[in-house]
């Protein structure tokens, strides 16, 4: 009996629930603690009523674009096989002899990489592929591709990579000069293996340069969340055009992303797929920053333009009449700001082709033509030397101590005086000085005479020789 009773209570339990919840249906089966909205099929209504149209509008461009261009996404995976380091043993001569040849580990990585032509030339980074084994490409629609390198640049850290397909999506290749800080950036890859992420931000900023990553450097930055993964994928404008090539972060920051322009990469690219290579243009000079100093002791208005420290015999430059000392301020009507763009500028301009060139020269500007040679002509540079042996004498009123050249082409600094106004310039010990405000230093009694007639003016701008390279130096006399 006592069983029944239980039974009995459990049933009528049973009864008045289910009485309960059919009392509670109407319009939706949902349980009573979720909150549907009307969209769904509930009755309740979205926290939110009148979103602005244009926050709508945003979020209906970033969906387009990311359902527009995803499929020109690809997802490429590298096997390298590369040494691995014995620290303690390998530099020893017999290492082989006992434990046979140095093993090699397999690594594999991940980048990303965008389509560029439907018969399946994809563009990506140098370093996504570089030196790897076999490389493998996804596509969106998770097809999978062994892929061969065309080529490679490392001094844009661009390279064009194929695979055997056809009819396949194609990015659409926009203008990278037209972009504006503060515009829409939108990236699309790979980071970190999750496929086809796409991430946005705004362009931080164009035109970064020496940023110690590449040879040739003229980044966009931006803040559209770039990880390791998203190498070589695109970075894209609202209408879904490709601006940049996502490359670099800064590892130490946050929202500090550096894309290639387009505009910078179309012909390095081109080049890689018709030749597999790349070529320059070059002029035959080494160059060094205006400084303020620099300036203000040749008599320019403003710190620009790049320096000439060097003209190679017999090269364009020299040709075309340019000289030790002048300042190069455009290039094509293109003013220039550093050495930096006019060391691109040059690069981009092509190999046989005629340029024009405006420098400054003695307080008067001048228009010079020169044809452009290939940078593969340039001749490799020599060995530098080392810097002289310190000796002991008195330092002269720049805080230096000199000795004649050889064959009366400089003297040679064998001493820098700490605290002198020599060292505080940066000369070293070793230095060649070649000439002072223009005036060619012969002997070390010339470079006294001259020093002694320099210093009225309080200001000295000096031309020394550092193994390979010229460099100028602003003094100013205390």
């Amino acid at each position: 009996m006592k069983s029944l009773s239980n039974v009995s209570r459990v049933l009528v339990i049973c009864l008045a629930l289910a009485t309960l919840l059919s009392g509670c249906k109407g319009k939706s089966d949902a349980p009573l603690f979720f909150e549907s909205n009307r969209k769904g099929g509930g009755e309740a209504d979205a926290p939110v009523k009148d979103v602005p149209a244009d926050i709508l509008a945003s979020q209906k461009a970033f969906t387009n674009v990311s359902k527009k261009v995803t499929p020109s996404v690809v997802n490429i995976s590298t096997v390298s096989r590369k040494k691995m380091v014995q620290p303690f043993f390998e530099m020893n001569p017999f290492f082989e002899d006992f434990f046979g040849a140095p093993q090699t580990r397999r690594d594999k990585s991940l980048g990303s990489g965008f389509l560029i032509s439907k018969d399946g030339y994809i563009v990506t980074n140098d370093h996504v592929v570089r030196d790897a084994e076999s490389v493998q490409v996804k596509l969106s629609n998770d097809k999978v591709y062994d892929a061969k390198v065309v080529g490679g640049d490392q001094k844009t850290d661009i390279a064009v990579i194929k695979i055997t397909a056809g009819d396949l999506p194609v990015a659409v290749l926009g203008d990278s000069d037209k972009i504006d800080v503060g515009q829409w950036a939108i990236a699309i890859g790979n980071p970190f293996g999750l496929e086809r992420s796409m991430t946005v931000g705004v362009i931080s900023a164009t035109g970064r340069t020496n940023m110690g990553i590449e040879t040739y450097e003229n980044f966009i930055q931006t803040d559209a969340s770039i990880n390791p993964g998203n190498s070589g994928g695109p970075l894209l404008n609202v209408y879904g055009e490709v601006i940049g090539i996502n490359t670099a972060i800064v590892a130490a920051g946050q929202g500090i992303g550096f894309a290639i322009p387009i505009n910078m990469a179309k012909p390095i690219f081109s080049q890689l797929i018709q030749k597999g290579s790349v070529s320059r243009g070059y002029m035959g000079v080494t160059i060094q920053p205006v400084t303020e100093e620099l300036a203000q002791s040749f008599g320019m208005k403003h710190a620009r333009g790049a320096l000439v420290n060097d003209v190679l015999k017999g090269g364009p430059a020299d040709k075309a009449g340019l000289k030790q000392g002048d300042v190069i301020t455009s290039l094509n009507g293109t003013e220039i700001k550093d050495p930096s763009q006019l060391q691109r500028q040059v690069a981009e301009a092509g190999v046989g082709k005629s340029v024009k060139i405006s420098v400054f020269r003695e307080g008067k500007t001048l228009e010079l033509n020169m044809a452009l040679a290939s940078a593969d002509s340039a001749p490799k540079q020599r060995r530098q030397p080392g810097g002289g042996q310190q000796q002991e004498g008195e330092a002269d009123l720049l805080g230096l101590v000199v000795e004649d050249g050889e064959q009366g082409d400089g003297v040679v600094v064998i001493n820098v005086a700490r605290g002198g106004a020599a060292a505080e310039a940066g000369i070293k010990r070793g230095d060649v000085i070649v000439s002072i405000n223009r005036t060619r230093i012969g002997s070390s009694a010339e470079y006294a005479r001259t020093i002694q007639q320099a210093a009225r003016g309080g200001n000295m701008t000096i031309l020394v020789r550092r193994g390979d390279a010229s460099i100028y130096f602003a003094l100013r006399l205390k």
